[in-house]
């Protein structure tokens, strides 16, 4: 039987070797426009430190080998079949390399950063794709997108007596402010995918992770259901608890006691420049939110981990929101969490997306899965870059990613029975 043209993609772009390949020695091909409309996101690969970035992850055989496999394709058919399988790859390769098992590029392994922008390199050689036929380029770009963050092809082994851990993590952000940006949640992602460890209570745990972008539109159009309904669903595959993950506050890690229904975040865009409506003043419901309550409490179970780990990085249990109290209009901020009848303006980690993938993800858990602990731990923030914005990592950076991602790791460990 002849292979699909996925299964043959797949294969050999999971074998492309690990080689420093610039832009500039990118396949020509006749059907590849390089003119396309950018958006914002896109616009910051003008940066030569995007490319840089890539290369020097080790990456830069997609960006390079793309085009002409895109242009290889010769129906709508082959095209969703080629962007499903290159994400896949693309997934795996960031995924093997974080994990020491895909040498390449000199930057550290636990770096995301080349993983954000290959994928974004990618996404605008698509948009400026000119095929023969009839194509939807926003789908094809979801296709890829999805499968590139860990939503396709990442499921749990079946293995008996094997407890199965679902986290996300999220795309480096605040670009405009420095485009060296990283996200340790997307760190932390790539490192634990795919590993087997053994939690506090001596038994085994398999750990799987997607990566989410900071958008407003992908949380719109439910990117965070198609993570985590799958995990959620009852059977042998199932997870056995969730974590959302994401940047928080320097120097300590924070368990979040409650996420919000509410958007509030602006003016503070995202990495579209887009805004959520929301404000503390006036707070917004998300799109395509399903029914819930104002406020979902954690079941993490924060105080173990309190217990847990309080080194390098100290841990609390975070029971602070603002509300807007019943029968008021003006927020008001609340140290150990929201009063009866209130309307959510902020969870502990505020009105942004951080808090919103743990509402979203919970409320899908209290529909399906009630049972299941879950909740949403911040990061401190990551520190240590150099001064000089033209070097792109330094040691300092690169040891405090790794131990925020260590105690991740030992916070996901605890407080099994």
């Amino acid at each position: 039987m002849k292979p699909s043209l996925a299964a043959v993609v797949l294969a050999a772009s999971a074998l492309l070797p690990a080689v420093s390949v610039t832009p500039a020695q990118a396949v020509e091909t006749s059907c590849v426009v390089g003119a396309a409309e950018r958006g914002v996101e896109e616009r910051r690969l003008a940066d030569p430190r995007s490319a840089e970035l890539v290369t020097r992850g080790g990456l830069g055989s997609f960006t390079a080998r793309f085009p002409a496999a895109l242009c290889s394709t010769r129906s709508v058919l082959e095209a969703e079949e080629l962007t499903d399988a290159w994400g896949t790859a693309l997934w795996q390769a960031a995924v093997n390399r974080t994990q020491g098992r895909r040498p390449g590029g000199d930057l550290a392994p636990a770096d995301d950063r080349p993983l954000y922008w290959t994928r974004l390199a990618v996404v605008d050689q698509l948009a400026g794709w000119q095929p023969q036929f009839p194509v939807d380029r926003d789908a094809l770009r979801a296709r890829f997108e999805d499968a590139s963050r860990g939503l396709k092809g990442n499921d749990f082994g079946a293995a008996p007596g094997v407890k199965r851990i679902f986290v996300s993590g999220f795309d480096p952000f605040g670009l405009d402010g420095d485009l060296r940006t990283a996200n340790p949640s997307g760190s932390a992602a790539l490192s634990l995918n795919g590993r087997r460890v053994v939690l506090d209570d001596g038994s085994a745990a398999e750990i799987r992770a997607v990566v989410l972008p900071v958008r407003y539109a992908d949380f719109d159009h439910g990117i965070v259901e198609r993570a985590f309904a799958p995990r959620l669903t009852a059977g042998p595959r199932a997870a056995d608890r969730i974590t959302t993950i994401s940047q928080g506050y320097p120097g300590l890690f924070t368990v979040e006691a409650w996420a919000g229904r509410a958007r509030s975040a602006d003016p503070y865009p995202d990495n579209t420049g887009a805004l959520s409506g929301g404000t503390y003043q006036h707070p917004v419901v998300a799109p395509g939110m399903g029914p819930g309550a104002e406020f979902i409490p954690t079941t993490l179970p924060g105080a173990a981990w309190e217990a847990a780990a309080q080194s390098p990085y100290p841990v609390l249990v975070n029971t602070e929101v603002t509300e807007i109290p019943a029968g008021e209009s003006a927020p008001v901020d609340r140290a150990d969490g929201p009063t009866p009848g209130s309307r959510a303006v902020a969870g502990g980690g505020g009105g942004y997306l951080s808090n919103e993938v743990a509402y979203r993800s919970n409320r899908l858990r209290l529909e399906l899965r009630p049972e299941l602990p879950g909740g949403h731990l911040h990061t401190p923030v990551l520190t240590g870059l150099p001064s000089d914005r033209g070097q792109l990592s330094g040691p300092v950076f690169e040891q405090n990613e790794v131990a925020i991602t260590a105690e991740i790791l030992t916070l996901l460990r605890a407080g099994w029975q």
